[in-house]
């Protein structure tokens, strides 16, 4: 297709454009949305007594996105730059979320989020009803449930590093037949050392994952993945190697949506490992929509760096895990829509409550180290965005990749 021919003739709408020309379209989308959020909490690292409280106030999830199309839509380019780069440099304020090297914070993600070109039915005619497909690019691998930043709460779930696999240089192949899609990848093990950071490109490849989707009834999916991840915390390669498995049920139908989700992570030759129970379900109601989390994961506690008990000690050439906690989280909220177009607008009331409990063997001591075992965080914001709305991203198969007009605003 010549792109010179494809810009005769342009519409734009909400969220939306297209371009016509003698070698068929190419369609686009775009989208922007922040958050802004004050979040108060009385669970604070560091010792001391029970009675530490912290306020912060911040702008998380800045993302831009771009969404393009041409061949009716059997070539796609995905976009997200991620901006927490220059809004959270430091972290958000969560007790209980973890990974690279940030601990009770949960870390800035990167500038390049997502950069993805995909293909799907590739052999045409050829396999009949099968269709093959193609990723490539900075993203997600096929593995464990969705970004938190397309699901209802707005407070990422402890288990982050234990369900997601993102930000990656990744090549993926799938295929699907009927209600089966199947994924397989290769990418770099090692996670980003600072918002700006590229995958290290010569451990391309030392890494694979793999997950079988499920989908037997509109709006109900299943899914089952495993992953070697060659030194996730270790740039150069020579950390631990994490073995990770998930399995999840999720429906989406409607007014209703609801998630069931469990992960396994064993580090270290099986040394240490970690487990993962999160049940979600969220209601879409006139002019809002409740929802509610309920988790119970294991993190590792690992050395921090002296002076800033929110961060752990990075790289890690031998494993420094001092014990394992196992955080309980019950979170709610309501976000309530304001603005509809073109800026949408929703405030929200988010509540969680807390708790901690030493597992295992090791020295770290949440009684200690905190000042208490359970707590409480609230948060209250509003949500911003405009053009089309976060698709489910990490899903690249054809039927996950909504129509472009279906993600811009109507």
């Amino acid at each position: 297709m010549r792109l010179t021919a494809a810009l005769a003739g342009i519409t734009i709408g909400a969220g939306h454009a297209a371009a016509q020309g003698r070698g068929g379209s190419v369609t686009a989308s775009w989208g922007a949305q922040a958050t802004l959020e004050l979040v108060a909490t009385n669970l604070v690292p560091g010792g001391g007594g029970g009675d530490r409280s912290l306020t912060e106030a911040r702008i998380v999830m800045p993302v831009g996105m771009l969404h393009a199309a041409a061949l009716g839509g059997r070539v796609r380019v995905l976009a997200a730059a991620h901006l927490e780069k220059y809004t959270i440099p430091n972290g958000e304020l969560a007790p209980g979320n973890w990974g690279e090297s940030f601990t009770d914070r949960r870390h800035p993600h990167t500038l390049a989020h997502e950069l993805m070109l995909v293909t799907s039915d590739l052999l045409g005619n050829v396999d009949g009803r099968v269709n093959l497909f193609l990723a490539v690019g900075k993203g997600f691998v096929p593995f464990g449930t969705d970004d938190p930043m397309s699901r209802p709460a707005v407070r990422f779930p402890v288990n982050h590093h234990l369900s997601q696999i993102l930000e990656r240089a990744v090549v993926l192949a799938g295929v699907r037949a009927g209600p089966a899609t199947l994924e397989g990848a290769v990418f770099n093990g090692d996670e980003p050392v600072a918002p700006g950071s590229w995958p290290a490109w010569d451990r391309f490849g030392d890494s694979w994952a793999a997950r079988l989707t499920l989908v037997p009834l509109p709006g109900l999916e299943a899914q089952g993945s495993l992953a070697l991840v060659q030194a996730p915390e270790n740039r150069p390669g020579a950390g631990p190697d994490d073995r990770k498995a998930s399995a999840s049920a999720r429906y989406e139908r409607g007014p209703w949506y609801g998630q069931l989700e469990w992960a396994r992570t064993a580090t270290a030759g099986g040394a240490f490992v970690f487990h993962s129970l999160l049940a979600e379900a969220a209601l879409t109601m006139p002019g809002h929509r409740p929802y509610v989390r309920i988790e119970r994961s294991e993190r590792p506690e690992e050395e921090r760096v002296f002076g800033n008990p929110f961060r752990t000690r990075r790289p890690l050439f031998e494993n420094s895990i001092f014990g394992i906690t196992r955080w309980t989280v019950v979170t709610g909220g309501d976000a309530v829509e304001v603005l509809r177009n073109p800026l949408r607008g929703a405030p929200f009331v988010e509540v969680s409550w807390i708790g901690i409990a030493r597992t295992g063997g090791g020295v770290f001591d949440p009684t200690v180290f905190y000042g208490r075992t359970h707590g409480a965080s609230i948060t209250i914001g509003v949500r911003l965005a405009a053009g089309m709305r976060m698709p489910r991203m990490g899903r690249y198969q054809p039927d996950a990749m909504h129509d472009m007009s279906a993600m811009s605003v109507p």
